[in-house]
């Protein structure tokens, strides 16, 4: 069964995800989740982990960590099992809390940073009972959910000591009032504009720009077991979604808002491209376009068969095809 990719490195940024088995609660009350806290904050310590924010919700958790030692999967062995331990023994229980390994999103540190740092701390409105809500009210909510780090971003006095603040701030003017001011701003537009980062993540294991899944690729494509290998090669032959759209743009003349807005083969031959080429689920492609799935899955069904019986589409795709290969990542 191939695993979840696993890159290690000083100094590696990870956005880390554990979900409850069967997607059931990993927290039973307040006092489950002070305690998680605590083991989060001596595990921190013993691995001389940077923790940057978390989010606890009902049967998951969101963690956004800096190894210096390089050392993510034994701080995240130790923290899981010891939590776990603590849950079963309090709720008299056996077997597993989560639904297999964590997972680990590799974050280029240089451009992703403050943009991963606010999709986490926006968790708490993805609720589904919280679609229709205002924005003041989900601005209110948020202020107020105290098992997040985003009550110390916005207030110092609600600070956790084991909690670094100062890094991602630094890109909001500091660690000062105007810095905290502009950073919850931010946080008010994402509101309203539904922030999303999974369009971004390359093989469902690493998001960061071209120079940074280059590195990678340069530094690990050899590292990792056999079970490991497969999602790694899936990262390497990957294309970034802007480079994609830039190479149909280039070919055709068209802008890539109107390659994205506009009916017709050109947005279906973007579908399948992003698809193909840049790793893409139909469901983040329909976001890219403002479609649903279903829309996505009929745009590329109906451009593979006009590609069957169209000269002039199969000789535009091979040229986009021919431009996409020279790209290197």
């Amino acid at each position: 069964m191939v695993r979840p990719l696993r890159i290690q490195y000083e100094g590696a940024l990870y956005h880390i995800t554990c979900r409850g088995n069967e997607k059931r609660d990993i927290f039973k009350d307040d006092p489950d989740r002070v305690r998680f806290l605590e083991i989060l904050r001596h595990s921190v310590d013993t691995y001389q982990v940077i923790l940057y924010c978390y989010v606890l919700m009902g049967n998951h958790y969101h963690l956004m960590v800096e190894t210096p030692l390089g050392n993510i999967s034994e701080f995240m062995r130790h923290f899981n099992i010891t939590y776990t331990s603590y849950y079963n023994r309090r709720h008299d229980r056996v077997g597993h809390l989560y639904q297999g390994r964590y997972k680990g999103i590799l974050i280029d540190k240089e451009g992703y940073l403050t943009i991963v740092s606010r999709y986490i701390h926006l968790n708490p409105i993805r609720l589904k009972s919280a679609m229709d809500w205002s924005a003041s009210k989900k601005e209110k909510y948020l202020k107020e959910y105290l098992w997040s780090s985003l009550v110390g971003y916005i207030n110092e006095g609600k600070r956790l000591p084991f909690v670094n603040y100062g890094l991602v701030l630094a890109d909001y003017g500091g660690d000062n009032p105007k810095g905290k001011a502009h950073y919850w701003r931010e946080i008010r537009r994402d509101i309203a504009g539904e922030l999303h980062i999974k369009d971004k993540v390359i093989g469902q294991s690493i998001i960061g720009g071209d120079g940074f899944i280059r590195w990678v690729r340069v530094n690990f494509a050899r590292e990792g077991d056999d079970r490991e290998r497969p999602p790694l090669k899936e990262i390497l032959k990957y294309t970034s979604k802007d480079a994609i759209l830039q190479v149909i743009s280039d070919e055709t003349g068209k802008g890539v808002k109107e390659i994205l807005s506009e009916k017709g083969v050109l947005r279906q031959m973007a579908m399948e491209l992003l698809y193909k080429y840049g790793g893409l689920k139909g469901v983040d492609i329909g976001e890219m376009m403002g479609l649903d799935y279903s829309t996505v899955s009929q745009g590329r069904k109906r451009f593979r068969e006009r590609l069957k019986r169209d000269e002039g589409v199969r000789r535009l795709m091979g040229r986009i095809e021919w431009d996409l290969s020279r790209i290197k990542i």
